[in-house]
């Protein structure tokens, strides 16, 4: 039975002999001395199973099959040839794509000057953004749709199994209320302080809320309405329906001058910690692996006031 086992080194040797039809001009194209590129040959069709040259001390010449055999050979090598480019490609990041799972607020205010700053260093790689709650994000990643996802909770949000997580940092509370609201101006915040005013509170499926009910536990807020954005919960703040309490990252939507916002004197056991969530077993892309480490650079030094 032939053995289809043959090298590039043996195709290109191949198609110098067909195109030149002379050893010692061949030899000297693949840079190689005669007696080794005479074993290429001859290796070469004992892979094959057949002769591939009829050779004589004046010619060279294709056998039929060797005729048979040299297009093909053509292909495999440029086949050969635009693997290898395109896999140079990918590990340089010329090419590739990246899918990347992140809570909305994250998503809005945190990660579009990484988004830009990594598209400016590698405008070939394809990115996608899944702009999702927490449970959300960690199924994309556990299906393997997304490369890796940004989390957020009191408690580690998966740390078994298929996945892994790593903290990023950590976000401090912060009361947000009326600029004539008398918590404004209340010398000495603490959670028990916020209980009696009405409260607005995120629904219970988010992650800003899982992270203030572990933070706040035993203590219950006077709840007057839950809703699913924060820019809802701004709105209601401004129009004096209540207060709330927000991390840091999600401040962007409490910027306004009618608003304050003040940071409750936590713990950082207590602060809402944010994660990367990656599958456990596999390796990242060469892409996927560089906006990992940008994310990481970037907004593991952010500052939390």
């Amino acid at each position: 039975m032939p053995d289809p086992d043959f090298s590039t080194r043996q195709l290109r040797a191949f198609l110098a002999l067909a195109q030149l039809r002379n050893f010692t001009r061949a030899a000297q194209a693949c840079h190689l001395s005669q007696p080794a590129f005479s074993a290429l040959i001859r290796t070469l069709e004992n892979a094959v199973g057949t002769r591939l040259f009829d050779r004589n001390t004046r010619s060279v010449a294709l056998t039929p099959e060797g005729r048979l055999f040299e297009p093909a050979a053509g292909r495999l090598l440029n086949d050969a040839a635009s693997a290898l480019a395109d896999l140079t490609d990918h590990t340089q990041r010329r090419k590739g794509r990246v899918h990347i799972a992140a809570l909305p607020s994250l998503a809005a205010d945190s990660l579009p000057g990484i988004l830009a700053e990594f598209h400016d260093l590698w405008p070939g790689v394809e990115l996608m953004l899944s702009d999702v709650l927490s449970d959300p994000c960690i199924e994309l990643v556990r299906s393997g749709q997304a490369d890796f996802a940004l989390a957020a909770g009191g408690n580690r949000p998966a740390d078994a199994g298929e996945l892994s997580t790593r903290v990023l940092c950590a976000d401090r509370f912060h009361l947000v209320c009326r600029a004539d609201h008398p918590l404004a101006q209340e010398p000495r915040l603490t959670p028990r302080k916020l209980a009696p005013w009405p409260f607005i509170h995120m629904t219970r499926n988010s992650s800003v809320r899982q992270a203030l009910d572990a933070t706040l536990h035993p203590l219950r807020m006077n709840t007057l309405l839950e809703v699913e954005q924060l820019a809802t919960v701004a709105g209601m703040v401004e129009a004096g329906l209540g207060i709330s309490v927000v991390p840091t990252l999600t401040l962007y939507q409490f910027r306004r001058d009618t608003l304050v916002a003040r940071a409750l004197p936590l713990p950082p056991s207590q602060h809402r910690r944010v994660y990367l969530i990656q599958r456990r077993e596999g390796s990242l892309s060469a892409a996927a692996q560089a906006l990992y480490e940008l994310v990481v650079d970037r907004m593991g030094s952010l500052p939390k006031t």
